[in-house]
């Protein structure tokens, strides 16, 4: 075993850390030495998704001195950045495993550190802190979430005083805290709990009315107050803001799945709670199944990403991909700004780079601005940042099933989603079209976008090493066709260099660098590779395209699934 592996496991059961965590590193030793290298082979960095990983012993670990020393680097941070100025942070947590007690953790190292720490009295959605960021004035906010993943992870995520995650250079900068730090006797885990201050309700009111203040159409929601919605929040945070956000809208037809309603931090009904996964959204199809509700909503465990299910063609349920509900969201906010008389030329909408091109089509239709950016909804909230007082932000999405509308969340926001998704069913119900009928609508107009996904799951040290090799063979060696049909363009996000492969020339991508690659071909096939920023796999994003003529969409679906079969059969390895 490498021995720096060794002596960093060896400074953990020498040092000040509780008999639990020693006791784990122990068994480790002793029976497990795969795991131990896997737990402290590396120290866990902020990636698109901030801190992340399986709850444990170990620098490569979520516990409580991993928390704390990244604590300690912010708090460090914020000092240098705000010297003189009395600092607010607020932090929330979701469902997970230790997430209270990280939620503690944190605020009590805040407030030893002579910072006001605002903490929830329990669970919230992430992007009500993101909300409570700005609402409080905080120069920075914390919350405790491993999103989807499986049960044994958690998380911490960082925001900044705008109320958008942490970007350049803050994110460098505040690793370059974390790691400064040299032992968890430079923390300061205790002292000045009178800095810790409680939020009550006031703060989920005042969020409340600001989401109700996206409403583009009362008088159609209260024509079609009982459109039967069924809402799950898998176990998570969303059941303390959701349904009393859809019945402030007006809508009074709220079907809960009662067995996923309870805040669980095993997930026990589902084997993921992610809502792009089928199995998940079972529980709330055969709900809407049994009672003719007309859509389904539900959202992730920290509630910032909503999956969608609506009457197909033979009117049983149907789900939604996250292109698919973005393009239905961004359609119906640019058409009623338009219907409305409300645009400006000031408008504009976001996506990233691995969506749809299908959105930034709706969005010159209606001469609306969309701007590209890197994944991660921290990208998002940097353009809004950017164009703060210039530009008016409508609405912007990625393909992962996270959406935001507004100016005053900086986060992707599934009960903004689900409430907007809400009333553009309703809007459809009023023109006598059912919501899925709508999307063929639209895909009329601008041509039928497919997309699919799959990934390459490569766990621990070695699998890191496997993504990497990956990545240099498709840089190094790059297609020349794809599906059959010729590359014409090739981004490398790495270089900052998009390649015109029928002349040679290059011309530069004015974002800042990630190791992604794009290929894009003369039928209109975009294909993305790039490393998750939060899980340990390869993502390998494929679109294509095909021009939609009325009452043909089965077929031309089936044309385009057997196309993304043949694409996918050339980037499997």
């Amino acid at each position: 075993m490498d021995a720096d592996i060794l002596k960093k496991a060896q400074s953990w059961l020498d040092g000040s850390y509780d008999q639990q965590i020693k006791e784990q590193i122990r068994l480790m030793m002793k029976n497990n030495e795969q795991e131990l290298i896997n737990s402290f082979y590396r120290d866990l960095e902020f990636g698109t998704g901030g801190l992340r990983g399986i709850i444990g012993a170990g620098t490569n670990r979520m516990n409580k001195y991993t928390v704390g020393m990244a604590t300690q680097g912010l708090v460090n941070y914020l000092l240098e950045c705000f010297p003189g100025e009395k600092i607010k942070a607020v932090i929330a947590h979701d469902s997970r495993h230790k997430s209270r007690e990280f939620t503690i953790n944190t605020a009590s190292i805040f407030a030893a550190n002579g910072i006001t720490a605002y903490i929830f009295s329990d669970l919230r959605p992430t992007p009500e802190l993101s909300f409570a960021v700005r609402e409080l004035g905080c120069h920075t906010g914390i919350v405790i979430t491993a999103s989807h993943n499986p049960p044994q992870y958690n998380g911490y995520k960082v925001y900044w005083q705008d109320g958008g995650q942490v970007i350049a250079p803050h994110d460098k900068n505040i690793i370059a805290r974390v790691q400064a730090i040299k032992s968890i006797d430079e923390v300061k885990w205790q002292g000045h709990e009178e800095n810790i201050i409680t939020l009550g309700n006031d703060i989920d009111d005042r969020y409340r009315e600001k989401v109700k203040s996206l409403s583009l159409n009362s008088d159609i929601i209260k024509k079609h107050k009982s459109l039967p919605i069924v809402y799950t929040s898998l176990h998570g945070t969303g059941i303390t803001q959701v349904p009393a956000s859809l019945s402030l809208y007006g809508f009074d037809n709220i079907i809960l799945v009662e067995e996923q309603k309870n805040p669980d931090p095993d997930f026990s009904t589902v084997k993921s709670p992610n809502p792009e996964e089928h199995e998940a959204m079972s529980m709330a199809i055969k709900k809407a199944e049994s009672t003719g509700a007309e859509l389904v909503l539900a959202t992730d465990p920290d509630c910032d990403r909503v999956g969608l299910a609506v009457r197909g063609p033979d009117n049983k349920m149907l789900l939604l991909n996250g292109n698919q509900t973005a393009t239905l969201l961004i359609y119906y906010m640019l058409n009623q700004y338009k219907e409305q008389k409300k645009l400006t030329g000031r408008e504009y909408i976001v996506k990233t780079i691995v969506t749809t091109e299908l959105l930034k089509d709706i969005a010159d239709y209606y001469r609306v601005e969309c701007f590209d950016v890197l994944t991660g909804f921290k990208y998002i909230a940097g353009i809004i940042k950017q164009n703060e007082g210039r530009k008016k932000f409508l609405i912007g999405g990625e393909e992962s099933y996270g959406y935001l509308a507004g100016e005053f969340v900086r986060d992707k926001d599934a009960v903004i989603a689900s409430v907007l998704a809400a009333e553009a069913c309703a809007w459809a119900k009023n023109q006598g079209v059912s919501f899925f009928r709508l999307l063929e609508k639209i895909y009329e107009q601008f041509g039928l976008y497919k997309e699919a996904l799959f990934s390459l799951n490569r766990e621990g040290k070695q699998g890191e090493e496997e993504i990497a090799g990956i990545m240099r063979k498709f840089r190094n060696s790059p297609p020349e066709k794809i599906g059959g049909s010729r590359v014409i363009c090739i981004k490398d996000f790495k270089k900052s260099l998009a390649q015109d492969c029928l002349n040679g020339s290059e011309t530069a991508i004015n974002l800042p660098k990630s190791d992604v690659l794009q290929f894009f071909t003369e039928n209109r096939s975009k294909i993305t590779v790039r490393p998750s920023g939060t899980e340990p796999k390869i993502k390998f994003y494929i679109s294509v395209y095909a021009p939609l003529l009325s009452g043909e969409y089965a077929g031309t679906s089936a044309l385009l699934e057997d196309r993304i079969k043949i694409v996918k059969t050339q980037f499997e390895l």
